[in-house]
């Protein structure tokens, strides 16, 4: 190879930057520093490995403290500062609200259009009604989880009465519209006992909940609830001697595991994508290796369904052009398929709504066989009750997408 190739390679290695917009401080901080490191985590990884060819990923955190103001105080901050990718995936009301900024940001600055990557924020209007090109969830929504969680539990003869309890914003009132319907659809003899939307990151004592639940009768409870919402309630639930099962979608976030402790084995269920107890050997050596280096769990593998799609949009883009432009990578995303953990993965062109595996789980102890990986050191894991193929929660979409 002579000098002048190699040189024209290194000018062509480039380096997308991502703006992480997630809490770094305040109550939901454990999530949000939990996902900055699994981003840096994998990203180390797919650049030394060269999942990209010679192009680099890298994360910046920037601390939304939660909120929808500062999140878009600090979109315009990262704009101004040249990033062209941004994530964000910790609440629905700052997705919904990102996806807005940044429709009218590119409308307004042809050449310095910017990407949405979503982690986390699983509200289904952001790829319905609220759809845009700009914008890409790599989670299943909540009508996806729904579908697979309501499915296991109309199987479940023991379960008639059920009370739902959630954060008041549009995820937690998404999910009791689903579970309401769902389960009308699947189980018609399964009563609602009870409904309660609380204020998000504000409740400090559950306990009058908890009372609530425990006066309606009911035998599981389903909650969208994630950070310190889900850790009080399930803890008072514990201190109350609640005898009523908690169907959950983010049980194994940093926090909560520690609020459940044994107290949970066998009554904490998990609608999700993944865990480190589903056997894969990549899985198992990122579980491993990410333990060792952060003194934490790999609980965000929403990250890795992300940076191993980008990675394969940039390849794509990069046999294609001589510059990863922002617009080019994401008409590759629309398409890209991956392994994610041993199962096929891949982006719905038609709504940018990333199409997976589910699994639903049990809080069990760890038996160093079937279930081998902890979280929070606690001596207890997740184990799968059913596996759901990626059509089972397929759902219909009303998104109109508007292609630049």
């Amino acid at each position: 190879m002579s000098l002048l190739t190699i040189g024209d390679q290194a000018a062509h290695a480039d380096t997308i930057k991502i703006a992480v917009i997630d809490p770094m401080s305040g109550p939901f901080a454990p999530v949000g520093l939990n996902t900055f490191n699994s981003f840096k985590f994998i990203a180390e990884r797919a650049n030394a490995e060269k999942w990209a060819g010679e192009h680099r990923i890298i994360f910046d955190a920037f601390d939304n403290k939660a909120g929808v103001q500062e999140s878009l105080s600090l979109l315009k901050t990262v704009a101004d500062k040249g990033y062209r990718f941004v994530t964000q995936g910790t609440g629905s009301a700052v997705g919904l609200a990102l996806i807005d900024a940044i429709n009218k940001h590119n409308q307004r600055n042809p050449g310095k259009e910017i990407i949405y990557l979503n982690h986390g924020s699983i509200d289904p209007d952001m790829t319905n009604s609220k759809c845009s090109f700009w914008h890409f969830r790599f989670d299943a929504n909540s009508d996806m989880k729904m579908e697979a969680l309501s499915s296991f539990m109309a199987t479940d003869k023991n379960i008639k009465k059920v009370y739902l309890i959630g954060q008041n914003y549009s995820h937690g009132q998404q999910v009791a519209r689903a579970a309401k319907a769902y389960l009308a659809r699947k189980r018609p003899d399964i009563q609602i006992v009870g409904e309660d939307l609380h204020p998000i990151a504000s409740v400090k004592d559950f306990s009058p909940y908890i009372n609530k639940i425990k006066a309606s009768g009911a035998d599981a409870v389903i909650t969208g609830n994630w950070g310190t919402d889900l850790a009080l309630l399930i803890k008072a639930g514990k201190e109350m001697n609640l005898g009523a099962n908690f169907y959950t979608y983010y049980a194994s976030s940093t926090g909560v595991p520690t609020a459940m402790g044994e107290a949970g084995i066998d009554k904490v269920k998990l609608i999700g994508y993944w865990h480190p107890n589903n056997f894969s050997k990549l899985g198992s050596t990122i579980t491993l290796g990410y333990k060792e280096q952060y003194k934490d769990d790999f609980s965000s593998t929403s990250t890795y369904a992300m940076i191993a799609s980008l990675a394969k949009a940039m390849t794509i883009v990069s046999k294609q052009s001589a510059d990863l432009d922002p617009v080019k990578i994401a008409f590759a995303l629309e398409d890209v398929q991956i392994d994610f953990f041993g199962t096929p993965a891949s982006m719905r062109k038609t709504d940018h709504q990333f199409q997976q595996t589910l699994y639903v789980s049990n809080w069990v102890k760890v038996n160093g066989k079937e279930v081998r990986f902890d979280q929070e050191n606690t001596g207890l894991g997740w184990k799968t009750l059913q596996k759901f193929e990626p059509y089972v929660a397929n759902q219909a979409t009303s998104c109109q997408m508007k292609r630049p």
